[in-house]
């Protein structure tokens, strides 16, 4: 019975993702339909042919159908993230960003776009993963020297948050001019208008690997809701199952804040959103919240580049006037359970 819920969740969510992305490209000033958008997949990817001129193809295959798919993966990613990161510190305000990671991926994409640091050899989403990865080693550093457990790690986290947030400001208004500031603060605050199709296969490659090596520990995952010790009494290898889990969440945050900046609230919110379909068991919620959290991206993601058009929004506002109201509602319900 279970089985059969989780199959119908995720055939679901499966169709109404592909559904979407096939109805966010047609929105936008280009008049193109979804019989369009089959037509110059299927050019490109089976037998079919396109109908469309060059000039509306090129707009659904090189500019809308890579901005879904990534807001799609990035979507998915941060959502899985968060419940992973949710289930491991037992703390329901945990999401993917808790670690540093966005904090450091700030650094490093301020160091190249301002500093101009790496030259023509490291662009701006190599910069922000390498900063992004310097962040989580120091916060395992620190961690590991403080005593290797939960708290300390939030702690570090913590800690490393502050320190790459403070060397980001530093730099933005020591060295960068008014155009350059509006610029790194647009990609801080997240943002999709720079998708390539390099981006969705890197980002989509990691994301197949790390909800791989997740699903793998789901087991794991629900013997830490009960706690460190009480998982340890049930047989898991507590301190490798902790680095794993969080080098997996810190490298696939990494790979998404660095191709689109550090978008909030979709791994706050969302894992707290579908465990109200799913139950807690991770063997469900993982696979499905990753589903939700595409979708949701995707339509989000149209709302910010349609909505004052043909001026954008920063997607990461967007998810958060969406989800705070959400958060509080979240809350809201958890005390009226209580």
């Amino acid at each position: 019975m279970r089985d059969a819920r989780l199959a119908l969740l995720t055939a679901g969510g499966l169709v109404v993702l592909a559904a979407s992305v096939a109805v966010t490209v047609t929105i936008g000033p280009a008049d193109i339909s979804t019989a369009d958008v089959w037509g110059s997949v299927s050019a490109r990817l089976g037998p079919g042919h396109s109908t469309l001129s060059p000039l509306r193809d090129g707009i659904v295959w090189d500019l809308r159908m890579p901005r879904a798919l990534l807001a799609a993966v990035c979507g998915a990613g941060l959502a899985l993230c968060g419940a992973v990161m949710q289930s491991l510190l037992r703390n329901p305000l945990a999401d993917p960003f808790v670690l540093g990671v966005s904090s450091g991926a700030s650094t490093g994409a301020v160091a190249v776009i301002v500093l101009g640091w790496g030259g023509a050899v490291v662009s701006l989403s190599a910069g922000a993963f390498l900063g992004a990865m310097l962040s989580f080693g120091l916060v395992m550093v620190l961690s590991h020297t403080l005593g290797a457990t939960m708290d300390r790690v939030v702690l570090s986290g913590v800690a490393a948050m502050q320190l790459f947030s403070a060397l980001t400001s530093f730099v933005v208004l020591t060295s960068a001019d008014a155009e350059t500031t509006r610029g790194v603060l647009f990609w801080l605050l997240g943002s999709l208008s720079g998708a390539a199709w390099a981006d969705v296969a890197l980002c989509a490659a990691v994301l197949a690997g790390v909800l791989a090596v997740c699903l793998a520990h789901t087991t794991t995952l629900d013997a830490f809701a009960f706690g460190e010790e009480a998982a340890a009494n049930l047989g898991v290898r507590v301190a490798r199952a902790r680095l794993v889990l969080l080098s997996a969440v810190a490298l696939l945050t990494a790979a998404l804040v660095s191709c689109a900046g550090a978008i909030g609230f979709v791994g706050l919110v969302l894992p707290h959103a579908t465990r109200a379909l799913t139950g807690s068991g991770h063997v469900r919620l993982l696979p499905v919240t990753a589903l939700v959290g595409a979708v949701f991206l995707v339509w989000v993601d149209t709302v910010a580049r349609t909505a004052l058009a043909p001026q954008e929004i920063p997607v990461g506002v967007v998810t958060s006037l969406i989800g705070v109201p959400a958060f509080v509602a979240v809350l809201y319900r958890a005390r009226r359970q209580t």
